[in-house]
């Protein structure tokens, strides 16, 4: 049995990356914090590609919560291990930087590099002694350029990228691979409030993306076809920001 943990799969791109993974094989691990009817009807999709999950509620950014689910998952499967990792768990609470709430710096930054490690943390070690894993991190166009009124988001997306590509230098003797996708403009509720009309005039493709499409990166990157992948932050923007 594969495992993968996709954290904040209830909708958007962590629902359609659990729904590629549970199309090739993988049982999906469905973490979320808060909407039970939003994960349910992820878990429906998983089994309708073919696969099966779980649900598993807790707060990334709560490491005492993180270790407490991932170890008694790890303790009622006996010799199983999650072999793929997708940290996707993430929010915007944009603002200029001199309106901006110190909560609302730190809870982006919390969820996205608290969150990456607590998860992470919790399970690199079965990685490391089955000499297998994929590590998935969910970066943004936010990261690489920076973008106005996302001082926080930018912060914590550039931090991810940064990480990703120092946690593959550490453990790629192991045959773990970490890399890092950038998306830009996709269409889910993350970009809620955004004008998508002036927006796409930025856009060569002249338009945002699926949550399909970056799925369907994921799921190439967690592929054997991907073995020879890693400390890599791939962009996938519509030609955005190159």
């Amino acid at each position: 049995m594969k495992y993968a943990l996709v954290t904040g799969a209830s909708r958007g791109i962590g629902r359609a990356v659990s729904v590629k993974l549970a199309s090739m094989g993988f049982n999906i691990l469905i973490n979320y914090t808060s909407n039970d009817q939003k994960a349910e009807e992820t878990l429906a999709m998983v089994r309708e590609a073919g696969s099966d999950g779980e649900l598993m509620k807790f707060d990334v950014s709560n490491a005492e919560d993180t270790a407490d689910a991932i170890r008694k998952w790890q303790e009622s499967h006996p010799g199983e291990y999650v072999d793929v990792l997708v940290n996707n768990a993430g929010i915007r609470r944009d603002n200029l930087l001199i309106f901006m709430e110190k909560d609302d710096w730190n809870r982006v930054l919390q969820i996205t590099l608290d969150g990456f490690y607590n998860v992470t943390k919790a399970l690199l070690q079965p990685m490391l002694i089955h000499k297998h894993g994929r590590i998935i991190n969910m970066a943004s166009v936010s990261g690489l350029m920076g973008l106005p009124g996302q001082t926080n988001y930018s912060a914590a997306k550039g931090a991810i990228i940064a990480t990703t590509k120092a946690l593959a230098q550490e453990i790629g003797k192991k045959k773990v691979t970490v890399n890092a996708i950038a998306p830009g403009f996709v269409k889910t509720d993350m970009v809620e409030g955004l004008d998508e009309a002036e927006l796409k005039k930025q856009i060569p493709l002249n338009r945002f993306g699926e949550p399909e499409e970056i799925a369907a990166l994921v799921g190439f990157l967690a592929s054997e076809d991907a073995a020879y992948i890693t400390g890599q932050c791939i962009s996938i923007n519509g030609g955005l920001y190159t």
